[in-house]
């Protein structure tokens, strides 16, 4: 979640770092700051509050030409000056920035401080920062090695010390790094945008690796000291997909962008003649596919609640019994895995902490194969899966996460139909009627973006206004209603909660009182006389109810008091037209409200701590 930006070279490093920082406010974070060296003296400059805080802060600009910055998002100690990074040792002879969490930090701090080390801050990083200047005998490359031996948990570290001018150590475990490759300059940063503008050379760490880094040359090693040598990966996308492009904020571009998303993860992924579902990505034999017994889905958050999708898809073409789990509990329940049992898991990031967690955890116990369903190449769930699908979704700034989802469910449907086809079960003969439905979504959603001007009058008029929202549905719907008020609670502060309809009155139905906004998902054509009937239970008590139902149903206005429609598609594929009125509700109501649309409070784009 936090942001991290290193240079060296020819260029100003405050202007780089400042400028590599903004690219990583998606991230959120609450303080920033960044550290220049200059003639034997490690600059220092860093405040709670965001990078415009920062830049009026430096009243005087830090000349030089290497540097590291941070963004912070508390763990560790409350958002303040002192616990901003970079942070220093005692002498302020070295300076580190941190992402992650370093677990043993207070049986270090008590180890130091008992050795006349004092701290300024109660961050966990300080003791990395003490602990070289504590281990330090003229080399910090082999001074960081032994630091890191003490070290236990989550880091990416970028050090420097005033000793050695022209070097910049960085260091990578279980937390991202990547190294930006330019001429006769580099750079360090925990994430490709950071660094996009200045170069599309990069190599990128995994865990366990560390980088000598000067203004002419990158060395790699191990964290044993090792020299290792790793591919160039080339960056393709663009820094201008990452630009607002006319829109407000990055969330309201990026619900439009998913037709395209749409789109573009469909490509080339079905058949010319619609015939069959071709996942050439996946190496899964037809062997170990038809020896499958049980699948656990396992997420966080809104690819969570993809995965609920997933397991209908899954279990309705296939019958494989499938289990969506949460990755925070995952690992810690003593999941019940064989070498029959396929793991799915699904990350927008790749980076998210508990997912990438519980695969270790299923790849430990022997699962028989990890598919990994995410969106960013060269990501640590994506190295270490068997298999990858790509969402293929483009940058996602905004905290709130759209067409992440969207695409997930894309390629979860396809991977439904791939399992289906290679175990050639019953649903494969529904192949070609998927095939011909995923092919219109695109369309579909863009008719769905053209309802946006209804439900921004109902945002603003209704939701907006209220404290409190339900969302209910049955089946599919009822999955779809928790991505809605997740949205909605997460960027408009609306505290909002979703219901199986079936439940309400089992508790839920208490809480209906006039006025109360009731969002009911209608698609589900097996239920939908039944969810009526729930529709019908909560305008008695006075709610007011907007429904989402198919184009065309005349009988759904008999009950609810607005009805926003979306085209007709398969039930089965209903959740992908379904939650974009629900995501334009969440922009419009937390617009209306005033709030930061982009970074809502005390959230992060890419949870990489646990």
């Amino acid at each position: 979640m936090c942001g991290i930006v290193g240079y060296i070279g020819h260029r100003s490093a405050q202007e780089v770092l400042l400028r590599g920082l903004s690219k990583l406010e998606y991230r959120g974070y609450d303080s920033a700051g960044i550290s220049v060296y200059n003639e034997g003296d490690l600059q220092v400059q860093k405040v709670l509050g965001r990078l415009v805080a920062l830049e009026q802060h430096i009243q005087t600009p830090l000349i030089g030409g290497q540097g590291i910055g941070h963004t912070r998002w508390a763990t560790h100690g409350r958002p303040s000056d002192d616990n901003a990074h970079p942070h220093s040792d005692c002498s302020g002879r070295f300076v580190v920035v941190h992402n992650g969490i370093i677990e043993n930090y207070q049986a270090l701090r008590e180890e130091l401080t008992s050795m006349g080390h004092r701290f300024q801050s109660q961050t966990d990083t300080e003791v990395v920062a003490h602990l070289v200047e504590e281990l330090y005998a003229g080399d910090l490359f082999t001074t960081v090695i032994q630091v890191i031996a003490r070290l236990e948990g989550a880091f990416a570290l970028g050090i420097m010390a005033k000793e050695e001018p022209g070097k910049l150590i960085a260091v990578r475990k279980a937390s991202p790094l990547v190294i930006g490759l330019g001429d006769g300059e580099n750079f360090i940063a925990s994430d490709i945008p950071a660094i996009l503008e200045y170069t599309r050379e990069t190599y990128i760490l995994d865990d366990g690796e560390m980088a000598v880094i000067t203004k002419d040359g990158v060395d790699l090693f191990t964290f044993a000291g090792v020299p290792i040598s790793k591919d160039v990966f080339h960056v393709t996308w663009d820094a201008v997909s990452a630009e607002k492009g006319g829109f407000d904020h990055f969330m309201l571009k990026e619900i439009t962008e998913q037709p395209t998303a749409i789109r573009d993860t469909l490509t080339s992924r079905i058949s010319p003649d619609g015939s069959r579902i071709t996942l050439n990505e996946i190496n899964l034999t037809d062997e170990v596919a038809n020896t499958i017994d049980r699948i656990h889905i396992v997420a966080c958050g809104t690819s969570y609640h993809a995965g609920l999708v997933g397991k209908a898809a899954i279990e309705n073409l296939t019958r494989i019994p499938v289990n969506v789990e949460i990755a925070s509990e995952y690992r810690y329940c003593e999941p019940i895995v064989t070498d029959k049992t396929l793991v799915i898991v699904i990350s927008q990031s790749g980076e998210t902490a508990d997912t990438l967690a519980a695969m270790r955890e299923a790849k430990s116990r022997g699962c028989a194969r990890v598919i990994a369903i995410t969106n960013v190449v060269g990501s640590s769930i994506a190295r270490e899966a068997d298999d990858v699908i790509l969402t293929l979704a483009g940058p996602e700034i905004s905290v709130a996460s759209t067409k992440a989802y969207t695409t997930q469910l894309i390629c979860l449907y396809l991977l439904a139909g791939h399992l289906a086809q290679v175990r050639h079960s019953e649903g494969a003969n529904l192949i070609p009627d998927i095939a011909q439905a995923l092919r219109a979504l695109p369309e579909q959603a863009e008719q769905v973006l053209q309802t946006s001007a209804m439900i921004e009058k109902f945002a603003r008029t209704y939701a907006a206004a209220k404290e409190d929202c339900f969302f209910i549905g049955r089946g599919l719907d009822y999955a779809v209603a928790l991505e809605g008020a997740l949205k909605l609670k997460e960027i408009s502060y609306i505290h909002a909660e979703a219901y199986a309809a079936g439940e309400l009155k089992h508790g839920a139905l208490a809480l209906i009182v006039e006025g109360i906004p009731v969002i009911a998902l209608v698609t589900q054509d097996k239920l939908y006389e039944k969810t009526v009937s729930n529709i019908v239970e909560v305008k008695a008590r006075d709610a007011y109810v907007l429904a989402l139902a198919w184009e065309g149903d005349a009988e759904i206005h008999k009950h609810a008091d607005e009805v926003i429609t979306i085209p007709r598609t398969l039930p089965f594929l209903a959740p992908v037209l379904a939650v974009i009125p629900q995501q334009l509700l969440a922009y419009y109501a937390s617009v209306a409200r005033g709030n930061d649309v982009d970074k809502p409070r005390n959230l992060a784009k890419s949870v990489t701590v646990e």
